[in-house]
């Protein structure tokens, strides 16, 4: 597996449990990586599905953990119940991410290679429908591929003119309809040269929030670590790890609060994290032709943000003792 390929790759199982009647059936592993669906089934016909990304990794001993499944199973129930879906009971989701970390061990990644193994949970409204409604019939599925790293550079966005998401409405939660709408947009900043979309608030078009797969912090020139507060922005798994990371182990203040687009000049670092994503350095915003930089002072290699990816990156492989809770070991039967 390359270091530097983010892309799908089949593995040989995937967990499927089925609702109808209003309840759960059984979940199982299948073999079978294809979805059979009614030409009018509901998230075809209104993008009723919901989905998270998570993480395995092999240690330096041969375990096999995944990193804080928990906050994805809790998350997903909340994005569940924003888009009118049945929760998936969170035991049997982690459950469903034990078994199918299991039964795909043969082709999750080495260790110290700097590939993992990506685990896809979602759900889809799967029963026809014709008239705007939640569907009554629903499929949840998990499914893992090897990947790399999801940027294999210095990142460039632009401040994008459009909106990813509007006020009130769902960009709190991991709905693909919320993706959806920046596919547009980053097919234009790929072809202008740029890495992601960088969006502003759409009430006031004043306050950044977020790119279009991942959430944004910056470093201040005297070292403290800020993140965006915002009610229309995904409350990121990395981003709540990336906190008590810069806060108890690298001893740095920390600090979530609405941020002017106006003032990130000021800082002298900037970064996204995610699960994809992980912590990838900021070189540059391009805000309507006004080119910010960072890492002005200093390399890369000797920033704030380097260290902060190199200790979460040690604790997710458990190179470091993790916080209480945030690793998950799955022993292959």
């Amino acid at each position: 597996m390359s270091d530097s390929a983010f892309a799908y790759h089949v593995s040989p199982y995937r967990y499927i449990a089925r609702y109808k009647n209003g309840v759960w059936e059984d979940g199982f592993l299948s073999d079978d990586p294809s979805i059979v669906l009614n030409e009018s089934a509901c998230v075809l016909q209104y993008a009723q599905n919901v989905f998270e990304g998570l993480k395995a990794r092999r240690t330096a001993d041969g375990k096999i953990i995944v990193f804080r499944p928990d906050r994805n199973a809790s998350r997903m129930t909340e994005s569940c119940m924003r888009m009118a879906m049945p929760v998936y009971p969170e035991d049997l989701f982690l459950k469903a991410v034990d078994d199918v970390v299991k039964a795909n061990a043969d082709v999750i990644p080495p260790y110290g290679d700097g590939s993992s193994f990506y685990l896809r949970p979602f759900m889809i409204g799967t029963d026809p429908v014709l008239g705007v409604k939640p569907a009554s019939e629903y499929e949840f599925r998990i499914f893992g591929s090897p990947v790399g790293r999801y940027f294999s550079s210095m990142i460039k966005l632009r401040i994008c003119d459009l909106d990813r998401v509007a006020p009130h409405g769902t960009g709190h939660v991991k709905a693909g309809l919320n993706y959806a709408m920046s596919l547009y947009a980053i097919t234009e900043a790929h072809a202008l040269g740029y890495d992601e979309n960088l969006y502003l608030d759409a009430a006031t078009r004043t306050y950044i929030e977020e790119t279009g797969g991942a959430n944004i912090f910056f470093i201040t020139k005297d070292n403290k670590l800020v993140t965006p507060d915002s009610g229309t922005i995904l409350p990121s798994i990395t981003r709540d790890s990336l906190l008590r990371v810069a806060a108890d182990y690298l001893g740095l203040e920390t600090e979530e609060r609405p941020i002017a687009l106006s003032e990130i000049a000021d800082f002298t670092e900037c970064g996204l994290c995610g699960t994809a994503a992980v912590i990838s350095p900021v070189g540059s915003i391009d805000d309507h032709g006004t080119v910010l930089s960072f890492f002005r002072n200093a390399p890369e290699e000797s920033s704030v943000t380097h260290m902060l990816r190199e200790v979460l990156t040690e604790i997710q492989q458990g190179d470091r003792p993790a916080p209480k809770g945030w690793i998950r070991e799955v022993c292959p039967d």
